[in-house]
């Protein structure tokens, strides 16, 4: 007869993971005894590994003067069809002083241009082909014409910006209003305006690893961007891109850094967002493995390539604690606003007999100053909601909505998760796990011309602010959109659908 299968963990139960995708009865072994026996490497969407191989610094320097110059006649003949003999013969001028190295050589402005087409075509042609030099437009004290002031930018080339005027430009023209700079004057122009380089660490969590980072360098963790976080209890390597740091100063703290270490640096036009990557690589080390026989763990592994596994939300996302996230998530979602405060301040299994003094202390006598006093800042919500009760007592809305945001979502994606974990659950108990049934909802078979893509970041050249940079507080961009269909008879006749092609909606 054949063994039943082992049922999961009561915690995993709670969680509604309650299947196996095979009927195997597998074997035990010790997951992550030591931190080193969970290696993840982070997969970049070009499906290169992300390992940290080097420590060198990339090279910052411009590119020399003789390639630039090698294209400058026709860059000039392609300004000359643009804006006419007399500006081609200002712009030559210009362009010979600043070879001669005369870096406080004064702006020009071109002849006037009332066609705005025309001037972003002006504008376009120096960002192509001079990319030390800036323009701005600017206007005649008749408040009607309009010209273009050419500059040059700070960096290699020039290392004063001055609203000086040179002799070419017209009486009346307006040079006191500053230059519109648009961003950093004094980072580099031919460098990219991210960092990006390969974060290792050992047993720390991403965030802890960023804010370690971040404080040594006067940074808010916000600067960082990531396209996904990584394991605890683990040897991780991943991507991270910083806005405007140089190497050097991430390079010189690798000699301060304890299980952190940063390396394989490149200057990149964009940083990353959530969900910019292929995947991960894990290398997996199972300790103090029972099996009846070698023979019963190689069928259980050929099980694995065979049958998969169901893509369960893992226990991570329930977080650690006796209390489940999700649940404090469903209190939420019902307004329940001081069940959810308790859920988080409560005495929980579990937990060091301290903190739970603690929480049976303030549940007793509701002092607050005295468990703000004891409770250890890595409890950031607990600390959050106590301080503002203390500022508004008995307000537990308004205590809740002092969590950071990004916690806040985290328990009512929870929430989400566990609800998906129920129905995947239910899917393979009443419906089993061996094909396709009709009625499954499945990715539909891509035609061509069909399926949209979506680009998570946009280029916005010089413009980028605190709420662009949260980039915790964001949700997973969809990079591609797929289709989603009914499977029918018709489609189970066909065998176009495999199990691996089903999928279930996430409640929004």
């Amino acid at each position: 007869a054949a063994r039943p299968a082992p049922r999961p963990p009561r915690r995993a139960r709670r969680r509604r993971i309650s299947r196996f995708a095979s009927s195997l009865p597998g074997f035990r072994g010790a997951l992550k005894q030591r931190y080193s026996d969970f290696v993840v490497h982070e997969v970049a969407r070009d499906g290169t590994l992300v390992r940290l191989t080097s420590f060198d610094l990339p090279d910052e320097r411009a590119d020399t003067d003789d390639e630039a110059e090698a294209d400058l006649p026709r860059a000039l003949e392609s300004f000359r069809l643009l804006c006419g003999d007399a500006d081609c013969e200002v712009l030559r001028g210009f362009l010979s002083s600043v070879s001669e190295g005369d870096s406080d050589v004064s702006p020009i402005i071109l002849s006037p241009d009332a066609d705005k087409a025309h001037r972003l075509e002006v504008h376009d042609f120096f960002k192509r082909n001079f990319i030390f030099l800036v323009t701005d437009t600017v206007e005649h004290s008749d408040g009607v014409q309009r010209c273009i002031r050419v500059r040059l930018r700070s960096g290699p080339r020039g290392r004063r910006n001055r609203t000086g005027i040179g002799s070419s430009e017209p009486s009346g023209w307006r040079d006191d209003r500053p230059f519109d700079s648009r961003g950093s004057v004094t980072w580099p122009y031919h460098l990219g305006k991210f960092l990006r380089f390969h974060l290792y660490k050992e047993n720390k969590d991403t965030q802890e690893a960023l804010r370690v980072i971040g404080k040594m360098l006067g940074l808010q963790p916000r600067s960082f961007r990531i396209a996904g976080t990584k394991d605890k209890r683990a040897i991780t390597t991943q991507q991270v891109t910083l806005f405007k740091v140089h190497a050097s100063r991430l390079a010189a703290l690798n000699n301060k850094l304890t299980g952190i270490k940063v390396g394989d640096f490149n200057y990149v036009k964009e940083g990353l967002v959530l969900g910019q990557l292929m995947g991960n690589r894990f290398t997996i080390t199972l300790r103090s493995v029972i099996a009846e026989s070698e023979d019963m763990i190689k069928v259980a592994v050929d099980g694995l390539i065979k049958n998969g596994f169901i893509n369960y939300y893992g226990l991570q996302r329930f977080g650690s604690a006796s209390v489940p996230t999700h649940l404090v998530g469903a209190t939420l979602l019902r307004g329940e606003w001081r069940s959810a405060v308790s859920l988080i301040l409560d005495p929980r299994e579990g937990e060091c007999d301290d903190m739970n003094g603690v929480r049976e202390h303030y549940k007793e006598h509701g002092d607050i100053d005295v468990a703000i006093r004891n409770f250890p800042r890595r409890l950031i919500a607990e600390r959050a909601i106590l301080q503002r009760l203390k500022k508004y007592p008995g307000n537990y809305l308004q205590a809740l909505m002092a969590i950071p945001r990004t916690l806040r979502l985290m328990y009512v994606h929870s929430y989400q998760s566990y609800l998906w974990n129920h129905a995947a659950s239910m899917r393979a108990g009443m419906y089993g796990l061996s094909g396709v049934i009709e009625g499954d909802l499945v990715y539909k078979k891509e035609c061509p011309g069909e399926g949209t893509v979506t680009d998570a970041s946009e280029n916005n050249d010089d413009h980028t602010n605190a709420s662009e940079m949260d980039i915790f507080a964001e949700t997973l961009p969809e990079e591609t959109i797929q289709s989603v269909k009914i499977a029918d008879s018709e489609d189970l006749l066909k065998a176009v659908y495999t199990l691996e092609d089903v999928v279930l909606p996430l409640p929004g």
